[in-house]
């Protein structure tokens, strides 16, 4: 029940509710709370819509006595919701205390009481209901909003009242008693309300107000600190510009330290929970980068507590994430200069006040700040303006110190751990920083040192690794996290293409030494160092490319130990790239090898086909992966020059004995299909006005652009692969290719005139052009346009017809293939109906006694008409049948039949004559058994 609907006040009430006509009267709860009922846990009624219009009130006659009873009404409000405010009365009240604390000016003893209304705003809010909370959402968000504004009010205490209201939005404590009919509003539900209602952004705007105040500042900063820890607060935070009005004060006197800490822990949030982009813009100051440098300063020189440092670290890393911002004025500051000098004092002496006498500890928080150093320079090197200050704070001077064995390092007494991994970092810090400090590089001799420190990591000097580190991961128990971070760095100074350092690496030995390298990390590493192994191999195969690439000494340097190594590589599984270890990466360096290493050195090239490199090529073409085939088509079209190639290429197969100039013609349809090219679903050409156009360049408008620009026609040769076929199959010669399809056939046309295509296109585009420019040629010119256009159509007019001509040959072919299978088909059938035929006459002569009967007179008819009738004189005549064998196939001197018994019937031939004889023969089917009885039927042979 709202307080709106009290009809008395809190003198005029009577307890059992009725007046004194007893008649009943509606009287709403509002909290107001006698001695007596206190213990009892409820809320007693109260008029505040009298208490406001009493604050209203202005009598001047009776000033002094309305003061008092204003007072006098608030003292007994704040006694009667000691216990916290309901939701459904926190306008009214929050409107009572902004009426107090606007009287606060001329009227000083109302700060007691909105102070004490503070106070009690800092308890949980109390709910009748569960849908209050929802309910009076919008005027608890208004209500609290209303606490910012408050700030403006020229009080101190008022002022560390509301802060202290505010932090406990985020501590609150329990209500002292628990009152009948009410619950207490969830914890966050202030905070919500809070966020909804804006408050961090009207405290934010409040700190104009306290620029001398330390104490009030202070409490402002500890109730933003609480704030910050939303994102909805710090997107508030930010639009007030928070970030630019507490850096730039950050280095204002305070004997306490909070300032300062509580200042940095809000930047920290502001970074992690608003718009990142937006806060480094409001810090890229020369304000802010002149406190920050004063404040980091003195922390870095003065502070000596594990806090000092702590705190110290966290100013620099603010301050790394704004140096990423190239409009930061770093340099203006002088604060680019002061961290060149903290990071390179230990290693590089110097004799400025600054660092004098100044040491690092192996504490955990100095050696984090070495870290920090190392990378903030990574950093503000990207900055070209940056280089002269390098150079003279002598960074790659203070960085080499630490590409050296880690025993001989003595700079400060680091642990082996701590000492590995900022060698690690060093070395990783040299990569981005010598290659633009090349003068400086050559100066130190870094050639010499990285090369010597590759040694070292390639001998089997003992050295335990702790491998903790970023850097060091995989590196444990090895050297290889040193080996790559230096091959790394090695890699970086090559592909500057600075011939004084490459000329000077081939002179020191560095492409045997590297070939040495790879050989060595061949063997089979364990799983968990694959990933780094296979690293260090494609840094090496970089650094041997860009050293070979334009000289040829180099090359023949690289020679067949190198083609070795690329052979391996090439070797490997093709599954393996699947893996996402790094073999994707080792098979792009080693092709780029091929390219700068071997082509152009004719032995190298020689024994590369002899180590049937081209079959290698090829197999890795055949996996069909788009990211390799434009590289190694390169490769061959190259490759092809070398007069020995052909023979490889041709001689090819792959799987399903494909030849390599299927595989090209393959190649190609798949492109033209991902292209978007027309074609027929015989592949024939469909537009011969355009038969090379894609999708692309059917979208894309003629537009007249400069002469040195060039057009879709020109930029669609280097944007796919089919020049690069078109080259390979020409240097093939395209009539005499093995293995092709019809189908191939009738790509290949199209291949074969790929440049008179492409020429037909760049000829239309400047066709276009001239029209566009409304450009008038001559009538000569214009003969010449229209007849290479016509002629470019021609071309595609004539390649359709031998298209067609050859899908026609193909299809009488396919007919008469056709036509030959089926014939066979027929044999086929034909002899199963004879064998068929035969058998069922067999089985009917082993079934019907008759049907055998008549077979055996028909064989015997045959074998007299065989017969010569006249016989020469002299001649000896024998007999080729046996008598009493009642068979109709031809048969034997002796037939021995095992599915039958010899003791059950004597043998099968046991009635014939021959069983007479004695014959070598084991076994009792040649004999007569006397046991038998032979009963006078006709005889049944079981052999027909």
């Amino acid at each position: 029940m709202s307080t709106g609907e009290t009809a008395a006040t809190a003198e005029t009430y009577e307890p059992r509710g009725r007046n004194k006509s007893g008649s009943p009267r509606q009287i709403p709860v509002v909290g107001v709370v006698t001695e007596d009922d206190a213990a009892e846990g409820i809320f007693k009624p109260m008029d505040l819509n009298r208490v406001i219009k009493l604050l209203e009130e202005t009598d001047e006659v009776s000033k002094n006595d309305l003061e008092e009873k204003q007072l006098k009404s608030v003292r007994k409000l704040v006694q009667y919701y000691q216990n916290g405010f309901p939701l459904r009365d926190l306008a009214q009240i929050f409107k009572i205390l902004n009426l107090c604390t606007g009287k606060i000016e001329s009227h000083p003893q109302f700060l007691e009481c909105a102070c004490d209304l503070l106070k009690l705003c800092g308890l949980p809010f109390l709910k009748k209901k569960v849908s209050d909370e929802i309910t009076y959402a919008e005027d608890t968000a208004n209500s609290i909003a209303l606490l910012g504004d408050l700030m403006k009010t020229p009080s101190s205490n008022l002022r560390i009242q509301i802060c202290k209201c505010i932090v406990d939005f985020y501590h609150a404590e329990p209500p002292k008693k628990h009152i009948t009919g009410y619950e207490q509003a969830s914890s966050s539900y202030k905070i919500q309300m809070a966020e909804v209602g804006g408050l961090a952004k009207t405290m934010v705007q409040s700190m104009a107000l306290l620029e001398n105040q330390l104490v009030e500042k202070l409490w402002v900063l500890k109730a933003l600190q609480h704030l910050s820890t939303s994102e909805v607060n710090c997107t508030f935070m930010m639009k007030a510009q928070a970030a630019s009005g507490i850096c730039a004060h950050l280095n204002d006197p305070d004997p306490s330290g909070q300032l300062l800490f509580r200042s940095s822990e809000i930047l920290w949030n502001l970074l992690e929970k608003s718009s990142k982009e937006e806060i480094i813009q409001q810090l890229s100051n020369l304000e802010c980068l002149l406190a920050l440098k004063e404040v980091f300063k003195n922390l870095f020189i003065r502070g000596f507590s594990n806090y000092d440092r702590q705190l110290r670290n966290d100013i620099l890393v603010i301050t790394t994430i704004i140096a990423q911002n190239p409009g930061a004025p770093m340099i203006e500051s002088g604060f680019t200069q002061d961290l060149i000098l903290f990071a390179t004092f230990n290693e590089v002496k110097s004799q400025n006040p600054l660092v004098k006498g100044l040491k690092l500890t192996n504490s955990y928080e100095d050696f984090e700040l070495k870290k920090l150093l190392l990378n903030i320079i990574v950093i503000l090197c990207k900055d070209l303006s940056t280089i002269q200050l390098l150079v003279h704070g002598k960074v790659i001077l203070a960085l080499f110190t630490y590409v050296k064995n880690p025993e001989k390092q003595k700079i400060i007494e680091w642990s082996s751990a701590q000492r590995e991994e900022l060698q690690l970092h060093a070395i990783a810090t040299l990569s981005s920083v010598a290659p633009l400090l090349i003068e400086e590089y050559m100066l130190y001799q870094g050639n010499a040192r990285v090369l010597a420190f590759l040694e070292w990591c390639e001998s089997e000097d003992p050295f335990l690794s702790q491998g903790n580190s970023f850097h060091g991961t995989g590196g444990r128990g090895n050297k290889f996290a040193q080996m790559r971070y230096s091959l790394r760095l090695l890699r970086a100074m090559v592909y500057v293409e600075e011939e004084i350092i490459n000329k000077d690496l081939c002179e020191k030995g560095t492409i045997q030494q590297l070939i040495g390298i790879f050989k060595s990390t061949i063997n089979k590493p364990n799983e968990k160092e694959e990933s780094i192994v296979l690293e260090i191999q494609s840094d090496i195969l970089l650094t041997l490319s860009g050293l070979c690439e334009h000289h040829i000494h180099g090359k023949e340097i690289f020679g067949t130990e190198g083609v070795d190594i690329i052979l391996h590589v090439m070797k490997t599984d093709p599954k393996k790239l699947q893996s996402g270890l790094g073999y994707n990466v080792l098979l792009f360096s080693t092709l780029d090898s091929i390219w700068c290493c071997i082509l152009g050195c004719y032995p190298s090239e020689d024994y590369f086909l002899e180590k049937e490199g081209i079959f290698l090529l090829l197999d890795l073409l055949a996996l069909n992966q788009k990211k390799f085939c434009n590289l190694i088509l390169g490769i061959m079209v190259e490759f092809c020059d070398n007069p020995k190639t052909t023979a490889h290429v041709n001689a090819w197969r792959g799987k399903k004995n494909q030849t390599a100039a299927s595989l090209l013609i393959k190649l190609w349809r798949k492109e033209e299909k991902e292209l978007g090219v027309k074609r027929d679903k015989n592949g024939k050409i469909i537009d011969t006005k355009k038969p090379l156009f894609t999708s692309f360049q059917e979208e894309q408008k003629v537009m007249p652009l400069p002469a040195n620009c060039p057009t879709v026609a020109v930029m669609d040769v280097a944007e796919n692969i089919r020049a690069k076929i078109y080259a390979v199959l020409g240097k093939l010669d395209f009539e005499n290719l093995p293995g092709l399809s019809a189908e191939d056939f009738v790509t290949l046309c199209i291949i074969h005139r790929y440049l008179d295509f492409k020429i037909g296109e760049i000829w239309n585009e400047i066709y276009e052009e001239i029209k566009l420019e409304k450009l008038r040629p001559v009538s000569t010119d214009t003969k010449n346009l229209e007849a290479i256009t016509t002629a470019s159509e021609n071309i595609g007019k004539m390649v359709v017809s031998l298209q067609t001509e050859m899908i026609e040959s193909q299809a009488r072919q396919d007919v008469q293939n056709e036509q030959k299978v089926y014939t066979k088909i027929q044999a086929t059938h034909k002899q199963r109906e004879l064998a068929n035929k035969s058998w069922e006459n067999f089985l009917a002569r082993t079934s019907n006694a008759k049907t055998l009967k008549k077979a055996k007179r028909l064989q015997e008819k045959a074998i007299e008409s065989s017969r010569q009738n006249e016989r020469p004189q002299n001649a000896v005549f024998h007999r080729t049948e046996i008598k009493g064998l009642n068979t109709t196939v031809s048969s034997g001197r002796v037939v021995t039949v095992e599915s039958t018994p010899a003791r059950i019937i004597g043998g099968p031939l046991a009635d014939t004559d021959i069983a007479l004889k004695k014959l070598p023969i084991r076994g009792g089917a040649l004999q007569r058994v006397k046991a038998v009885k032979t009963i006078d039927e006709p005889k049944k042979s079981n052999l027909t």
